[in-house]
């Protein structure tokens, strides 16, 4: 029997990358998967027949996830097609980088809306379901620069502090409801974006990491489990940081 038998989990942003993998170990650990992207193309309608393929219900809903009202109905639908919600995973995210100098209006909007108050969204469209269920665990994916900050990165940096604060006031404000909050915050993790890095970039960051490689997936996944499933029972308001010691 596997850690989330039972549980039907709500991921957004999983049509690729941390999200998918995030998906697909949840999948393999018995949960049910309704997952998220801005649109469900053939990437999504892939991911959504890899997590199926685990015997569980699997489900890519289109979602601009920084769009409040949107957001209220889509978790309504979701409801609706599972039944329950036990598990949010906050992993919508973009980035705009730039020096504060250089950085616009725009750019700077464009972030906090799509990775702090997507967060905001789904916590507050979910929240009456756990309630009633009297019990849930969030997770906010942050990252490293959410801790440490980085320059260039003032907006991403700054959603996601957000995001890991977020987690620590929704933790004080529920968990007396059976329902338990808490962010994971990756490093220098192995996906698209960072295979894109020269190798020079890359080798520089490894340098810097104890561990001496850079994270794959898997890892977040396997931390995203275990804040998901009853193996963490008493742990909420955290930051975890799967950075190979990169920011001890």
């Amino acid at each position: 029997m596997g850690l989330l038998e039972g549980k039907t989990a709500l991921i957004t942003g999983a049509a690729r990358g941390i999200g998918k993998g995030i998906a697909l170990k949840f999948a393999s650990e018995g949960a049910n998967v309704a997952f998220t992207d801005l649109v469900i193309d053939e990437n999504g309608l892939e991911t959504e027949k890899e997590i199926a393929a685990f015997g569980v219900k699997a489900k890519g809903y289109a979602s601009n996830a920084a769009e409040f009202t949107p957001t209220e109905e889509l978790v309504k639908q979701v409801l609706a097609d599972f039944g329950r919600i036990d598990i949010l995973v906050n992993n919508a995210g973009i980035t705009k980088d730039a020096l504060m100098l250089r950085m616009s209006e725009m750019q700077w909007d464009a972030v906090i809306a799509v990775n702090l108050k997507s967060a905001f969204n789904f916590i507050h469209a979910v929240t009456p379901i756990m309630l009633k269920q009297k019990g849930g665990s969030i997770i906010n994916m942050a990252s490293v620069v959410g801790v440490h900050g980085n320059a260039g990165q003032c907006n991403y940096a700054a959603s996601k502090a957000g995001l890991i604060a977020l987690a620590k006031s929704i933790g004080q404000e529920l968990g007396s409801r059976g329902i338990r909050a808490n962010a994971i915050a990756p490093g220098f993790i192995d996906t698209a974006m960072t295979q894109a890095l020269s190798d020079d970039v890359r080798k520089a960051w490894i340098q810097n990491i104890p561990l001496r490689r850079a994270g794959q997936v898997e890892d977040i996944a396997n931390v995203a489990t275990f804040l998901a499933s009853d193996l963490s029972s008493y742990v909420t308001g955290q930051v975890i940081q799967v950075d190979g010691g990169m920011n001890m």
